[in-house]
């Protein structure tokens, strides 16, 4: 059993040093068949992969997909992990663009709603000084989750 597993580690190893050795060397022709739609596929996806032609995508789908068939190895890494990166990679941008809108819209909110508040009430300075230090010592207890119903009934025991 443990001989099988050398033998088909062996195996892998094999193909991955044959795939970087073809990778030096000059590549060779060969013909494929492909089914009409599949080339339809290849020749919409070729540009948005940055492939200069179909046999660069078609390369890059076989390395891929032999990476994929390797998988339990830790050789299949460098044919997954470039592809996991970027996507990661993407959705982090993503989302950092959506949070940053979301603050900002916040704070012009807040910014707003302050300076009604400070133009309506008349409040002294050491009143102010306590507002922020109870609300302070609030939003780290509760970590940031506020409750309206539950502040309305604070200032209402008062």
């Amino acid at each position: 059993m443990q001989s099988d597993n050398i033998k088909n580690t062996e195996e892998k190893a094999s193909v991955m040093e044959d795939l970087e050795v073809a990778s030096e060397n000059k590549k060779q022709r060969f013909g494929l068949t492909l089914f009409p739609e599949t080339l339809e596929i290849v020749d919409t996806l070729f540009e948005h992969d940055n492939c200069k032609s179909r046999s660069e995508f078609i390369e890059k789908a076989v390395r891929f997909y032999c990476g994929y068939i390797l998988n339990k190895e830790h050789t299949a890494t460098e044919f997954i992990a470039p592809q996991l990166a970027t996507l990661t990679e993407g959705i982090v941008k993503g989302t950092e663009q959506r949070l940053s809108r979301a603050m900002f819209k916040i704070a012009v909110e807040l910014g707003a709603i302050t300076h009604m508040l400070a133009a309506v009430h008349d409040i002294d300075d050491d009143t102010m000084i306590k507002l922020r230090a109870m609300c302070t010592d609030e939003v780290k207890r509760i970590n940031g989750i506020i409750n309206f119903e539950k502040a309305i009934r604070y200032q209402r025991s008062d």
